[in-house]
């Protein structure tokens, strides 16, 4: 079941999505991802239409908890994708209680494509919307689950003179011995993203710093500098 107020949304989607799959493009598609998931051979563009179509009306948190959630069980990555773009239109609605799915859609079939999205246009807006979770990102953070850590680094990514430098350091150096790939470019990026905002602060930071990080967090984080 999907919701009460609209019952029939992926249902539609799914119709929406099957007249324009291609399973030429569908294996570049996997292919690119390295083959995590399979894909129906839709571009983001077409996606976005598909949706529309799908006419999804305005979805409250039960709706938007609902469809998301059914939309992340289904196979074929777009599905995640347009759930993505449904928690970006919709997540400003929702309560601080709403992390709790975030969180259950971060670790699920987790990779970058989705995990990025959900950080910047999902969760960041949470948080930002309530400030009392700054207290699950200290807590994600230190996760042993990389999709949470890359999230919390990652969350404030749209916040640009909002961020709060002092967690956004803290976080940095918190990672910065960490050995996988995903999460020091995700350090790298946090910091080259508010770099736009304060350039010589995040060049000072990343100088005094400079032996704890990575080279490719060090490259990441001064690209644009």
């Amino acid at each position: 079941m999907t919701s009460a107020a609209n019952p029939d949304l992926v249902d539609r989607l799914k119709e929406q999505l099957a007249r324009l799959a291609d399973p030429e493009r569908a294996k570049a598609m996997a292919a690119y991802m390295r083959n995590q998931f399979p894909f129906l051979g839709v571009p983001s563009p077409k996606l976005r239409l598909a949706l529309r179509a799908a006419e999804p009306g305005r979805l409250g948190q039960p709706e938007l908890t609902a469809v998301s959630r059914r939309l992340w069980q289904l196979p074929e990555r777009e599905y995640q994708y347009a759930a993505c773009f449904l928690l970006a239109r919709f997540v400003k609605g929702c309560g601080p209680d709403f992390i709790d799915v975030a969180h259950d859609l971060i670790v699920a079939k987790p990779w970058w494509d989705t995990v990025d999205t959900l950080a910047a246009h999902t969760v960041g807006t949470l948080v930002h919307k309530h400030p009392g979770l700054v207290t699950t990102m200290d807590e994600w953070i230190g996760s042993d689950n990389i999709w949470l850590a890359r999230t919390a680094l990652l969350h404030q990514l749209r916040y640009k003179e909002a961020t709060d430098v002092e967690r956004l350091f803290r976080y940095a150096l918190k990672k910065a011995d960490h050995p996988d790939f995903f999460m020091r470019k995700a350090i790298g990026w946090a910091l080259r993203q508010y770099a736009w905002v304060d350039p010589e602060t995040v060049r000072a930071f990343v100088l005094a710093h400079e032996a704890k990080f990575s080279g490719l967090t060090k490259r990441e984080a001064l690209k644009n500098l």
